[in-house]
């Protein structure tokens, strides 16, 4: 009888455990950027284009499906020559944003990743970025949920970093 409680007992502790490595993380990063919000966005829209303005990524291309299509899927290449595909899941022009996930598996210490790109008015003339993410830890990156959490923020912000610094100096 004592050996069945403390089975019942070891299970009931290792639950919340279970539930802490699926606990969903939100990473999101935003910029003010000089420029319309149009020209912006006409810039940052395409969905083969992020190694066009991120200098994490140094190839972009739909490998199934249409550019700016729902289900389009694209593949990444990091600058470290490793690749993944990401899935369009919605695009819209006139709202100017669109949604994406991860499909397969990814050279990042991530699951279950959805992100979704805005671009909007911003005051005095400029337009405002935001890049915002869920996702869940991988259970074996040897990492802390605050560590992926400051890793995806920092993909965003190098990104929006570079992308008003080629929007601003005329170079986009």
């Amino acid at each position: 009888m004592s050996r069945i409680l403390a089975l019942c007992l070891a299970i009931v502790l290792a639950l919340p455990l279970g539930a802490y490595a699926d606990k969903q993380l939100i990473a999101q990063q935003s910029m003010e950027i000089r420029g319309s919000s149009k020209a912006v966005w006409d810039f940052v829209k395409n969905f083969d284009g992020l190694a066009k303005w991120h200098p994490g990524f140094k190839a972009d291309v739909i490998k199934s499906g249409r550019n700016n299509a729902k289900g389009a899927v694209r593949t990444l290449t990091l600058e470290s020559g490793e690749s993944f595909d990401e899935q369009l899941l919605k695009f819209d022009d006139g709202k100017m944003f669109f949604r994406y996930r991860i499909i397969g598996d990814a050279p990042l210490p991530i699951t279950h990743y959805v992100s979704t790109m805005y671009v909007k008015k911003g005051k005095g003339g400029t337009a405002k970025v935001i890049w915002q993410g869920t996702f869940n830890n991988k259970p074996d990156s040897g990492k802390t949920d605050d560590e992926v959490v400051e890793m995806i923020n920092g993909v965003y912000k190098s990104g929006l970093e570079n992308l008003k610094q080629l929007i601003e100096s005329g170079r986009a």
